[in-house]
């Protein structure tokens, strides 16, 4: 019950010092200690910056996977020539099992030197005390860049064991040829579900093939849509599920009924062999509901005009906040260079410049002239609607459980969206068996 009360306090606070640290001058923050302070690890590394052989380090990372595998090697080349005797491998893995195969090579003593992880499993492994204190060697960061709350929003039990990396938020991606065909005026901040479901309807109508709207039905966006109806998937210290609350419940008919009634959202079927993306690039669908990380792709590849507004809600807004940071194994040999590798992440303007140009997710080093690229980079034109967002972040359940409880919600979920039952029964039987699968006591 400490722990998880611990780790919900400490992704509240990363979610306010990441924002702070990101768009705005630095602010003080101090993280407490966890109870668990004995577990921390700390390897000391076998070779020094000083040395002048050279030495290769591993990195592992899941974001790179959405089409910015040619700027992470940009970014390398960039660290490289900064850095001659130092080399970097760079091995990019599917989100689906990144973190399965991260635990499972650390578990077998064969972690990578340095790698990405978001903050909520990033509670957990330096929990587990499987993280490098580099403390000692994040001095040297100047604190105009990346804030002093930013750093500290990645502190455990008073030490730095990671580094924030880059951030990202939802928002509503509309098709403005679409709109204009329909006759119906542009999304904006105002629009509720019901605005959504009216347009999504108007351009349904334009004929069998249109789709008014696209969002998956899983547990990643079933948390904040219950959040825009006022509901949530626990109670408010995480020690019990509440996932068929009347208002979930709400929140998983409206997801459905727009697929299995009005049919302003495709069926699986009707997406054939597409992802949502790929749905929506086809030019014949509406609304998309996404990460800010589609933007390069979409400007590439969609042959229509299209731009952004912060996500609707119902009886609020709410819209998920992604946060990644970067650490150091604890037992890796190299650490000192592994370090050297993730500041340059984490600090290096050629690093800020990069993703930006990439259009990839927003860096944490704060430079005037990157935030300037950013705004001025169209589409989307209405790119304040990133940053507005952020008013209205809420985060993901934060429990050390959160993987198999996607697993069984998910489940429920999919049989829901295919009308193979209620969204009632489906909530209930996620109900019955996440509680009987995971005590949240403990």
């Amino acid at each position: 019950m400490k722990k998880r009360l611990l780790i919900v306090f400490m992704v509240l606070a990363m979610v306010s010092s990441m924002f702070a640290g990101c768009q705005a001058a630095p602010a003080d923050q101090d993280i407490p200690d966890a109870s668990s302070a004995d577990e921390q690890a700390s390897v000391a590394p076998e070779e020094s910056m000083a040395s002048e052989e050279p030495v290769t380090i591993s990195f592992v990372n899941y974001s790179a996977i959405e089409g910015n595998a040619e700027t992470i090697e940009k970014m390398k080349e960039a660290f490289e020539a900064q850095n001659p005797n130092i080399k970097v491998e760079i091995e990019t893995l599917g989100y689906d099992d990144y973190y399965t195969q991260l635990q499972t090579r650390i578990a077998g003593s064969n972690a990578p030197d340095c790698f990405e992880l978001e903050y909520g499993p990033f509670v957990s492994f330096a929990d587990e005390g499987v993280l490098y204190d580099i403390s000692s060697m994040v001095t040297g960061i100047d604190t105009n860049i990346v804030s002093q709350s930013s750093l500290d929003a990645f502190k455990y039990n008073g030490a730095n064991v990671a580094l924030p990396y880059s951030y990202s938020t939802c928002i509503l991606v509309y098709n403005k040829d679409l709109f204009d065909k329909a006759g119906i005026a542009y999304p904006d901040d105002t629009w509720t579900w019901e605005d959504i479901n009216k347009a999504g309807e108007a351009i349904k109508a334009l004929g069998d093939d249109f789709f008014g709207i696209i969002q998956p039905v899983s547990t990643y966006e079933l948390f904040k849509v219950v959040a825009q109806n006022g509901g949530s998937l626990l109670n408010e210290d995480n020690t019990q599920f509440t996932v068929n609350s009347p208002q979930n419940v709400e929140a998983l008919t409206y997801l459905c009924d727009r697929i299995l009634n009005s049919n302003i959202a495709p069926t699986k079927k009707q997406m054939g062999s597409l992802d949502e993306w790929g749905v929506f690039m086809q030019g014949n669908t509406g609304m998309i509901v996404t990460g800010i990380w589609c933007f390069t792709r979409f400007a590439e590849e969609c042959d229509f005009a299209w731009d952004i507004c912060v996500e609707p809600g119902n009886t609020t807004k709410a819209t998920h906040y992604f946060a990644n940071g970067l650490a150091v194994s604890a037992n890796s040999k190299k650490a000192e260079a592994a370090y050297k590798w993730i500041e340059f992440l984490s600090t290096g303007h050629d690093m800020a410049m990069a993703r930006v140009e990439a259009g990839w997710e927003l860096p944490c080093a704060n430079y005037d002239d990157v935030l300037a690229l950013y705004l001025e980079t169209t589409p989307p034109e209405n790119k304040q609607a990133v940053f507005d967002s952020l008013q209205y972040v809420v985060s993901q359940p934060k429990i050390t459980e959160f993987s198999q409880m996607c697993d069984i919600l998910n489940a429920e979920l999919e049989a829901a969206a295919a009308g193979q039952k209620t969204p009632q029964q489906a909530l209930d039987d996620a109900q019955a068996e996440l509680e009987s699968a995971i005590d949240l006591t403990d």
